[in-house]
């Protein structure tokens, strides 16, 4: 409603500025038979009140005719100024010129992660894919969510309702390779997923869930995650009191207590060498970076928890590698 309304005020305020200008052009060229640009600027001073003087002699019905153009406009052609410079003062141009430079920016994103909805929820998905270098495109309808955003270029944002097909399309969900919906509303988590699958049959969808209900729900609407936060939050709350020690373990390893470990998966087709009959410690990671393969995803889907190090690795495999920043980027150079 307000991009209506402001399109409103600038058709207004431009409409109420060309119609006084438009009869005193008009005016003084059947009147006084002046030239299009002198008639112009004689109009422009005569509303303006600017007080150059008279461009070219007038007679009398045109000094009767510029009398009434001061007195039937002038009112209006401040009105109009004052639309304009509000317009100005408020920040809706320079938010609109901003938007648009996002909106530019966005489509030159590959790969990218879509955020429905900048809750708790969609804020802590931005920050770890901040960390993690991905780029990210936040839709959120309420712009107040936003603010702490609006003036910081390298956030990628569009206030617009992520369950519309043109604001994912407006995202970029063709080139996008995932997407999280976080929409505090179950049933609109569903439309999302539904409706981003259709546009982007290949995305990799996660999706918040508030009711257990909802579960089976999404998950058939085509997401691959269905996370639960409040029961996620209380087990985990639970947890602490049952195995302390354990669980802040965890929370190391997935970054969440500030330590400098990292958690990533390199994918079988991801290395460079040719692997067929190598083994995980023919890789020699450990050697070659510190890192430690931790875990591994065979191609079926199922995971091997402290895999073998003889075992053979074979086409859709993806091993799991625990280490810090250092080590991760010593890893990347040599087998990315």
């Amino acid at each position: 409603m307000e991009s209506i309304s402001t399109k409103s005020k600038i058709a207004l305020a431009t409409g109420l500025i060309m119609i006084p200008i438009s009869i005193g052009v008009t005016g003084y060229m059947l009147i006084e038979g002046a030239p299009f640009l002198d008639a112009l600027f004689m109009t422009i001073t005569t509303i303006a009140t600017v007080g150059y003087g008279e461009v070219f002699p007038l007679s009398d019905a045109g000094r009767v005719f510029t009398i009434f153009l001061i007195v039937g406009n002038l009112g209006i052609f401040a009105y109009a100024l004052t639309l304009i410079t509000r317009f100005l003062v408020e920040g809706n141009f320079f938010y609109h010129i901003r938007i648009k430079r996002m909106k530019d920016k966005i489509k030159n994103l590959e790969s990218h992660v879509i955020v429905c909805g900048f809750g708790r929820n969609g804020q802590a998905a931005c920050e770890m894919l901040k960390k993690h270098a991905i780029p990210y495109v936040i839709l959120e309808s309420k712009k107040e969510l936003l603010e702490l955003y609006l003036n910081k270029e390298h956030h990628n944002y569009l206030n617009e309702d992520a369950t519309k097909d043109e604001s994912l399309i407006d995202a970029g969900i063709a080139r996008a390779r995932g997407l999280i919906t976080t929409l505090p509303n179950d049933a609109d988590n569903v439309f999302v997923t539904l409706t981003a699958k259709g546009l982007n049959p290949n995305l990799k969808i996660i999706s918040r869930a508030s009711n257990a209900s909802s579960f089976s729900k999404l998950k058939r609407a085509g997401a691959e995650n269905v996370i639960m936060p409040d029961t996620i939050g209380g087990a985990h709350m639970a947890s602490l009191i049952v195995r302390p020690d354990v669980n802040e373990f965890v929370d190391i390893l997935s970054g969440q207590a500030g330590a400098d470990v990292q958690l990533e998966e390199f994918s079988y087709e991801r290395l460079k060498r040719n692997l067929v009959g190598i083994t995980i410690v023919d890789l020699n990671i450990r050697k070659l970076s510190g890192a430690n393969v931790i875990g591994l995803k065979k191609g079926d889907g199922s995971y091997i928890v402290n895999p073998n190090i003889n075992m053979v690795l074979e086409e859709g495999m993806k091993l799991i590698i625990l280490g810090n920043s250092s080590q991760m980027e010593i890893l990347k150079s040599l087998i990315d």
